[in-house]
């Protein structure tokens, strides 16, 4: 009766394919993690902006309030209060000296600061409001920033 097995060489190539296999698609797998979380930005920002929209109509002016007291009424949805236990990755809202968290800007899962969101600004006519978060976890901060005519802009890659 004949017995046969594989040898230790034969085990060590399989091995050595998968180890191989895995070095090429783990990252890749990450880019395209990094990326679904990207797809947040676009959908909140997009509402951030309608939300703004609708304030505009009824006031005749933007708001620096996104939410409280004569704000105007918006925040991601299934806020609690910011940080890692949020339902959403990037911080959202605007800079300025003063702002508050839960008012002016939400803090996401990614725990960017408000100091993330750069340059934002809102006036009678016009705003620009950010969301900033590190999706990679590697400090190079993802930057989009949406203004008064719905331009919707990547402004940072933090992916590549």
């Amino acid at each position: 009766m004949k017995k046969t097995a594989f040898t230790i060489i034969e085990l060590m190539i399989v091995v050595s394919i998968i180890a191989f296999l895995a070095t090429i698609s783990i990252p890749r797998y990450f880019n395209y993690y990094a990326k679904a979380k990207q797809a947040e930005v676009s959908v909140n920002l997009a509402s951030l902006h309608t939300a703004q929209e609708a304030y505009f109509a009824e006031h005749g002016e933007y708001c620096k309030n996104l939410s409280g007291p004569n704000g105007i009424g918006w925040k991601p949805q299934g806020y609690k209060n910011g940080g890692k236990n949020e339902n959403f990755y990037y911080t959202y809202g605007f800079n300025f000296e003063g702002a508050q968290e839960g008012i002016n800007y939400f803090t996401g899962k990614l725990g960017a600061t408000k100091d993330n969101l750069g340059n934002t600004f809102v006036n009678k006519t016009s705003f620009m409001a950010c969301a900033a978060g590190d999706i990679t976890g590697k400090n190079k901060i993802d930057l989009w920033q949406i203004d008064q005519d719905r331009n919707l802009k990547n402004i940072q890659n933090g992916i590549e």
